[in-house]
């Protein structure tokens, strides 16, 4: 096996998930890794199982600076891969999207996530080589009903790497994006604090409709497609350790599927696909 050792990673978004099985399996692989986590009750578990873990609040710069600038330091200021994975979805149809909801779903899911990435790239750059994998969504490229501002904020994280890789061109830095669909995680259970804080359910009409989504985000209905993280590990180590990393990793039958379609079907021929998948 190649010695890893000498590639430190910084992972965002690492207290469960997608986030907690990467940077578990990175580090059984020989990655320096450094796992991080908002809450500072996780990062002490993160530490405890054996991790090199930080707090890193994507909404904040400061906790965002403090995190990256101590990172270099104990790197010696170098740093290879960065996986962008910290997110969360905000549930409830666009009309009942308030500014602030909208606002605060990109505060994490897009404007965190560039500050990390605009932090470590004049790291990466200066040492010739990197690698930034995004992790977006099969919502990312399609659009699904009572799920905008989680697409709104994928869709921007697509354009604003697309646009990032094509000025990285010739550094030595490459970008990748991957787009799971569904897969073994917490991010429906998580999603309800915030379904409560911004959506009116009784004043909405949408509320019968937000009545039967309650119990889906709550416990949710066994999915044949759904896979295990390790599939996005999987696409990480990819892109991670590939001479030419792809672009775009699909994940999960459903993204592939999309994919295809949106490539073949007639707009309103996919609309009807999509709301009869919503």
């Amino acid at each position: 096996m190649r010695d890893f050792s000498n590639h430190p990673v910084l992972i965002t978004g690492c207290s469960s998930g997608i986030g907690y099985h990467v940077a578990h399996g990175l580090h059984k692989r020989g990655y320096r890794v450094f796992a991080t986590a908002r809450q500072v009750e996780d990062v002490a578990r993160l530490q405890a199982e054996g991790l090199e873990a930080l707090q890193l609040d994507l909404d904040h710069s400061a906790s965002i600076d403090t995190a990256v600038t101590e990172i270099l330091s104990r790197t010696g200021g170098r740093l290879y891969g960065l996986f962008n994975n910290g997110a969360y979805a905000q549930p409830g149809c666009v009309e009942d999207l308030s500014r602030e909801a909208l606002r605060l779903q990109f505060e994490t899911n897009l404007f965190g996530q560039h500050e990390v990435t605009t932090r470590v790239i004049p790291a990466m750059r200066a040492a010739g080589q990197g690698r930034i994998i995004q992790n977006s969504s099969v919502l990312g490229f399609v659009g699904l009903r009572y799920r905008g501002a989680y697409v709104a904020s994928k869709f921007a994280l697509e354009g604003l790497s697309d646009t990032l890789r094509l000025e990285l061109a010739g550094t030595g830095i490459h970008v990748s994006l991957i787009e799971p669909g569904p897969i073994e995680s917490e991010i429906g259970p998580k999603a309800l604090p915030h379904f409560h804080r911004h959506i009116d359910i009784e004043g909405s009409v949408w509320r019968d409709i937000y009545k039967s989504e309650l119990e889906r985000l709550g416990n949710e209905p066994p999915n044949r497609w759904r896979l295990g993280p390790e599939a996005v590990l999987q696409r990480v180590i990819h892109a991670l350790e590939s001479p030419r990393p792809k672009i775009r990793y699909p994940v999960t039958t459903p993204t592939y599927g999309f994919a295809i379609l949106k490539r073949l079907l007639p707009v309103r021929w996919l609309d009807r696909l999509q709301q009869y998948a919503s």
